[in-house]
């Protein structure tokens, strides 16, 4: 039976990781679980995961269904184009339902693109949610790796998941794991580490990272882990030497409704001026002549989702929360930024407007909208 394309969208998840990291043996393990049942799992080649003991059948194309009840298939081509292909069979009742799809990406692989095919592209956004990234780190080798490639620290840095891997061999000692977690701290606050073989991680731990859970509410602040990045905030003791090149996080708190169209100049601008020093950026925003329905947030480097409504705020607390993952030095840049375009016609707020001109091309509609204070709807 084909599903309907407005029926509730699907989990979707990464596991990324470098070289040697051991994500391989961490999906086989997953693979295994009963948990991963109606899980559809993308891999580059099948041969790359050693599951042949498990295979059932081989089903039409290119996807197989395993012992667990999982399926499998291997990447082929461009991922949109094999994103589509397994929806639409799914939907038109050509292969077994599944209601996640986990994409392992390549050693190599920067997983921001990987987010951009599914954040940029309308008909898979209908049926998708972005729903967390995983990143398994070499608990013997993770501190090097992160001092020496871009790759791993990106890596890292836009996971919610990390996991730690190899922290039973002897040389993984309980100094240079510290270190290792410090590290992790200093890149990225908010995200949680587990301990490969220490700790029971099961796809309920290493999955449903996302804003949405299963029963349709908000977990804002599962999701923001606001007081970890801010808590983060006021310690400098981490080791920034390993960041390649550097990584900061922060959040920006802010009590008063923003206007729906002051939201809009400050992404556009935000993208446009910041974007290539933005890793990550996500929140829920309190919008003035809506105040019960906030907006949320969602952006990796300069590929924004459109901010969508929410039904309502899951408790008491209604500020707007932004949490940002960028390089070094923007932080200043990004919020002045927003106190331009949150409260304009304020001291601070001209002020702020009054050093974001200087960013922008002479001319720019949106700077004199800021210093202006034509933010209103």
């Amino acid at each position: 039976m084909m599903d309907a394309p407005g029926s509730a969208p699907l989990a979707f998840n990464v596991i990324t990781g470098f070289l040697g990291a051991g994500k391989t043996t961490l999906l086989n393990r997953l693979l295994k679980h009963p948990e991963m049942d109606e899980t559809l799992v993308i891999i580059n080649e099948f041969g790359d995961v050693g599951i042949d003991h498990m295979l059932v059948e081989a089903s039409p194309g290119e996807v197989i269904e395993l012992a667990s009840g999982c399926l499998c298939c291997a990447l082929r081509g461009d991922l949109v184009e094999t994103l589509i292909r397994v929806l639409q069979a799914r939907e038109e009742g050509r292969m077994k339902t599944f209601s996640r799809i986990v994409v392992e990406t390549s050693g190599l692989a920067d997983p921001a693109p990987i987010l951009h095919s599914v954040m940029g592209h309308g008909w898979l956004m209908r049926r998708l949610k972005l729903d967390g990234v995983a990143a398994v780190i070499d608990g013997v080798n993770g501190a090097r790796t992160l001092a020496r490639h871009e790759e791993a620290v990106k890596q890292a840095a836009l996971a919610e998941r990390l996991v730690i891997t190899k922290a039973d061999m002897k040389e993984a000692t309980a100094e240079n794991l510290a270190r290792l977690e410090n590290i992790l701290r200093g890149l990225n606050p908010g995200a949680d580490i587990l301990y490969s073989g220490r700790d029971e991680i099961s796809p309920a731990k290493l999955f449903n990272a996302g804003l949405m859970g299963d029963d349709g509410r908000a977990r804002i602040e599962d999701w923001l882990k606001t007081k970890a990045v801010r808590g983060h905030d006021h310690r400098h003791d981490h080791d920034h030497a390993a960041h390649g090149g550097g990584i900061e996080s922060f959040a920006i708190v802010h009590d008063a409704a923003i206007t729906a169209s002051g939201l809009e100049v400050f992404i556009d601008l935000l993208r446009a001026n910041f974007g290539a020093a933005l890793l990550r950026v996500k929140g829920v925003v309190r919008l003035a002549g809506d105040e019960e329905r906030p907006a949320a947030v969602h952006g990796v480097q300069h590929i924004f989702h459109p901010p969508a409504r929410l039904a309502g705020w899951p408790d008491a607390d209604r500020r707007t929360r932004l949490v940002f993952i960028t390089r070094a030095g923007a932080r200043a840049g990004i919020e002045k930024l927003f106190a331009a375009v949150s409260d304009p016609l304020s001291g601070a707020g001209a002020a702020a407007a009054d050093d974001t001109l200087s960013l922008l091309p002479s001319g720019d509609g949106q700077a004199r909208g800021l210093r202006q204070g034509r933010l209103r709807e």
